[in-house]
């Protein structure tokens, strides 16, 4: 058996929990939490191209003003379509007044007007 501390023994009572069981996340409710979001201007999606037509819907996200986090895995093998997504992904961040940049290897976020992706890595300082 686990002890819950704060958050989980107020949400699920009990002051243990079974060993093995889990909590689903996703269903509990917290009582500030529509105040927390009702000023939010967007959201962060997560989208995968699995082909570069797919590249229009994911567009359509960053128009709306939603920072989008774009998976490019399955075609990164292809050059044509690469390059073309690059071209595509520039001018969507040009219109929106936005950022575009290369955040991981396959891996590429598109920002609205007013959030800038800064380049640099932090690292820790050891």
């Amino acid at each position: 058996m686990m002890k819950k501390s704060g958050i989980l023994r107020r949400h699920h009572g009990s002051e243990t929990l079974e060993e093995g069981s889990f909590l689903d996340l996703g269903a509990m409710q917290f009582e500030d939490e529509q105040a927390a979001l009702a000023g939010a201007r967007g959201s962060v999606r997560l989208a995968e191209l699995l082909r570069f037509e797919d590249l229009h819907q994911v567009s359509k996200f960053a128009y709306q003003g939603d920072i989008v986090l774009v998976d490019y895995t399955s075609i990164a093998n292809d050059q044509i379509a690469m390059k073309r997504m690059s071209i595509d992904l520039k001018n969507v961040a040009k219109d929106t007044g936005g950022d575009v940049a290369g955040i991981a290897k396959n891996l590429v976020a598109i920002t609205p007007a007013g959030i800038r992706i800064d380049r640099q890595k932090i690292r820790p300082s050891f």
